[in-house]
């Protein structure tokens, strides 16, 4: 692996600790369908999954009386109104390591499934939006991860060579869409239980910290 020009950064989950965000705006909208989802159901068969296709998996799962369409708009208008409202907080060590990679002028992009305007009320409240040169999310593509779409387009506005970016994913269906465009994918998880399942990442650490000290040791950054 050569030395990174840019490093592509997946936002829930990697960034920002959304999981349980996500999991109490699914709850809030099954609960008026009388049911709602447990939170190791959430993380085993839900996390990392795009939200309109999770829209569709929990009408099947649930007999939603609801048109998929319909459901996803209301999923969508309730995650932007709370966004707007409540702090999502950061991984660790996620404000330092993005100071640090800004202070190295490396090239920070962020590639994300959710759309533009959640992204936009996330940094709106954590201030993060001024680190990044290119925000990708669902909205700017036709297919969300695991396709790669999102990489390609992101890599090809950046004008690089994939073997010159190194992506951070924290769920396999966003190292898939990373691997898939061809690039060297690292997998930061702290849960060690969902280890066994991002194998396919070039590496894998439990947090930033851990990243920054092995990109320094190996002379990746200098």
């Amino acid at each position: 692996m050569q030395a990174p020009k840019a490093l592509l950064f997946d936002l829930d989950g990697t960034l920002i600790d959304s999981e349980f965000f996500h999991f109490e705006c699914w709850n809030e909208i099954l609960e008026e369908f009388d049911t709602k989802l447990t939170y190791e159901d959430w993380l085993n068969n839900y996390a990392g999954v795009p939200m309109p296709a999770n829209a569709g998996r929990l009408i099947e799962k649930f007999g939603i009386d609801t048109p998929l369409p319909q459901l996803i708009k209301k999923r969508e208008k309730l995650t932007l109104d709370r966004l707007k409202t409540k702090d999502v907080n950061l991984m660790p060590y996620v404000a330092d390591v993005l100071e640090y990679f800004h202070q190295k002028n490396l090239t920070l992009a962020l590639v994300t499934s959710s759309p533009r305007q959640d992204v936009e009320a996330v940094f709106e409240r954590n201030g993060l939006g001024k680190y990044f040169k290119l925000i990708i999310t669902r909205t700017e593509v036709a297919k969300s991860k695991p396709d790669p779409e999102s990489y390609n387009v992101c890599v090809e506005k950046l004008g690089l060579k994939k073997e010159e970016c190194l992506v951070f994913e924290d769920t396999l269906n966003g190292i898939k869409s990373a691997k898939a465009a061809g690039l060297t994918c690292f997998a930061i998880q702290n849960n060690t239980d969902e280890h066994h399942k991002l194998t396919i990442a070039d590496k894998l650490f439990l947090d930033f910290n851990e990243v920054k000290d092995y990109l320094v040791q190996s002379g990746l950054i200098v």
